[in-house]
């Protein structure tokens, strides 16, 4: 799984072929103990948990970053290595 981004201590994974999971494009971040998956779409928490001061710096990257990590997203569900995202 493809680290596409780092900051603040949160790592953004983009799983490859993942499609499937949940159907829908996002993302998966983890910070210390605490993973969520997290809609591209909305910035919505998809499964998991993230502490609420890092799920919103997650949900601004994201609202920054959007067409990029669509772009990603379109990428690893075709089995291809997403490009890494400038971190916040």
């Amino acid at each position: 799984m493809p680290v596409i981004s780092m900051f603040y201590g949160i790592l953004i994974r983009m799983y490859l072929l993942d499609n499937q999971h949940h159907n829908l494009p996002h993302i998966h971040a983890r910070y210390a103990e605490h993973e969520a998956s997290i809609s591209l779409v909305d910035g919505e928490v998809l499964a998991g948990t993230l502490p609420r001061k890092q799920l919103r710096l997650v949900q601004a990257w994201i609202e920054l970053h959007q067409e990029e990590l669509l772009v990603d997203w379109n990428l690893a569900a075709e089995g291809e290595l997403p490009f890494r995202i400038p971190p916040l």
